[in-house]
């Protein structure tokens, strides 16, 4: 008999290699169909509303110049005058009478326009609906449905004239009886 000889160890078979599947065109161009257009444009918008929430927790802030002021001492205003020289920066007149001065608001009471003083007649006329007042403050002709506001004035430690415009006086209020909204000097 015959032995059988081992037979040597069979190496696996080689395999095919490995292939990709192929893409499809869909896919590629996934970006380029509707369904990625609706999904980029999903995302634009959840970011939108992201910055737009963001945004909300950082409050706008207004700064304003502070309502209280150094008006220079009584002696600069002439007696029986309107001076104007606060009206920019303030938005207020400063009126100066043989007994003392008080502050008015700019403003005109019916729509928030800004009168203009007309000194050779003597009067606050607003130019939008044609509102009439007096050196004084009181409404005469137009629309205005009350006076012009008057600003808490004072003397300060110094001599000089201080005006807080956070503190407003009306006439129609019995408010201008106050001793804080006219300056006796």
């Amino acid at each position: 008999m015959s032995e059988e000889q081992p037979k040597p160890p069979s190496s696996p078979p080689a395999s095919a290699p490995k292939t990709q599947p192929p893409v499809s065109v869909a896919r590629r161009h996934f970006l380029f169909t509707w369904l990625g257009f609706a999904w980029t444009g999903f995302a634009a918008a959840t970011l939108a509303a992201l910055s737009t929430c963001l945004r909300f927790m950082f409050p706008n802030v207004l700064f304003e110049p502070n309502p209280i002021f150094n008006a220079g001492k009584p002696d600069d205003y002439d007696i029986g005058k309107v001076d104007l020289r606060w009206k920019e920066k303030y938005a207020v007149w400063l009126v100066r009478e043989p007994e003392g001065m008080y502050a008015l608001s700019t403003v005109c009471t019916h729509l928030g326009c800004t009168p203009s003083w007309m000194e050779s007649e003597q009067k606050f006329k607003c130019p939008c609906h044609g509102s009439g007042f007096y050196a004084s403050g009181i409404n005469f002709e137009g629309p205005a449905p009350r006076p012009l506001e008057r600003y808490a004035i004072r003397l300060g430690e110094d001599g000089n004239i201080i005006v807080d415009k956070s503190r407003k006086f009306q006439q129609e209020k019995g408010e201008w009886n106050q001793p804080d909204s006219f300056l006796y000097l």
